[in-house]
């Protein structure tokens, strides 16, 4: 009996064959050109799970018929990575694939940082963490990083009917195939699975709705059946939120509990906490982190209560999205070119800087923007009490500007 998943059959050995990553492979891009000029550099290729990753990698480097390893950072061993660092002293440059590079240990960094620095090992790092944040800052200034998107539910759709061409007597109606697409968010690893699962839990190979609702508990649920729903009620509940309604609120937040994705309600608990309360109430931030950790710990059906408790105190908390507004209105003029020569007395030099704890009140007058951009205000404090606080410091400052300017 081949136990091999479908998903590991259907790997595809082309970059014409991956599935989406129009923004990496295709005519004139990136990786495409790589290949086709037979080059390639160390990599780190990053994005959420079943977005094509593995295939990526596997297609990049059977394309430019090099020989290539993949390694585990979890799973292999340091004597695994040793193994593969003698093979280069025989065939000369290897290709090293290692998933998980985030959980690299010291000791596998420690071998490997050498083999990057003299080109002997090519990696290519696969992680579903952002490597700015999780991999070793050594290992990723000797890459280049490329992020990978979820799929389009039409790209998994392609991808779907091309793999029931591999499932003899498959019998698969059109509503289970999109439900299925509907269901994987954009993992297409996700989608293989529970078509192959479906395909084998019948006796006649015909896969319906129903079928698909029997082995996946998510499916029953009407809002996932509709292409844009869950979108729409994500975006509602946070609308909601926004909006000070408690009920709507909560009423969203069931929908989104009853569908089981409460990775999307943390998501979008976090930005509502700092995009549109932000200032008016500060440590919102830090108690939505803390109702994520806890529901993550007691789990459903639990977990419902204190994402009720923090939804509602969401709701009606003061609101202020002065720092949203004000971070963008900074990227546009870094955008638009705006940016000017760093003033000499704050550069790495730093001549003539004035220590503001040197002086009263930790304050002195110099200016920090550039010349072209010294008289912009990106921050408008709104009425609310906390900020009402911090306009009061930045009016004592325009003050002492003034008092100066005199």
């Amino acid at each position: 009996m081949n136990n091999e998943p479908l998903a590991n059959k259907l790997r595809p050995n082309k970059l014409s064959l991956v599935l989406g990553q129009e923004h990496l492979i295709g005519k004139d891009k990136v990786l495409t050109n790589l290949v086709k000029n037979k080059k390639i550099f160390s990599i780190i290729l990053y994005g959420p799970p079943g977005s094509g990753k593995t295939s990526l990698a596997n297609a990049i480097t059977n394309e430019l018929n090099v020989k290539t390893r993949f390694l585990n950072a979890v799973v292999n061993n340091k004597k695994d990575f040793e193994i593969v660092f003698e093979e280069t002293k025989i065939y000369g440059n290897i290709v090293l694939v290692v998933d998980e590079i985030h959980r690299l240990n010291k000791d596998k960094q420690d071998l490997l940082l050498p083999m990057l620095e003299n080109g002997l090992i090519i990696l290519i790092g696969l992680t579903t963490s952002n490597p700015y944040h999780k991999i070793n800052p050594a290992i990723r200034s000797r890459c280049q990083i490329f992020e990978l998107l979820p799929l389009s539910k039409k790209d998994v759709l392609k991808g779907l009917k091309m793999a029931c061409k591999h499932l003899d007597d498959i019998d698969i109606k059109p509503d289970a195939l999109n439900l299925i697409a509907t269901l994987c968010n954009g993992d297409y690893r996700f989608a293989l699975n529970l078509l192959e699962v479906s395909y084998y839990s019948t006796s006649d190979k015909k896969i319906t709705v129903d079928v698909i609702k029997s082995i996946n508990a998510k499916a029953s649920n009407p809002m996932d059946e509709d292409e844009t729903g869950h979108y729409d009620v994500l975006s509602a509940f946070q609308k909601s939120i926004r909006g000070s309604d408690v009920n709507a609120a909560l009423h969203y937040l069931a929908r989104l509990i009853s569908s089981g994705d409460l990775d999307s309600i943390y998501r979008r608990m976090s930005v509502i906490a700092y995009e549109d309360i932000g200032l008016a109430n500060p440590n919102m931030g830090i108690r939505v982190d803390a109702c994520i950790n806890n529901c993550e710990r007691l789990g459903l059906p639990e977990a419902r209560i204190p994402l009720a408790d923090m939804v509602i105190d969401l709701c009606l908390s003061p609101k202020s999205n002065s720092g949203c507004m004000a971070i963008d209105l900074a990227l546009k003029d870094v955008e638009d070119g705006n940016v000017g020569n760093v003033p000499k007395h704050i550069n790495a030099q730093a001549f003539g800087y004035k220590y503001p704890h040197d002086y009263p009140g930790s304050y002195v007058l110099q200016q920090y923007l550039p010349d072209i951009l010294k008289n912009r205000i990106y921050y408008k404090p709104k009425n609310n009490k906390y900020e009402k606080v911090l306009k009061l410091t930045l009016d004592n400052i325009e003050k002492i500007k003034s008092m100066n300017n005199k």
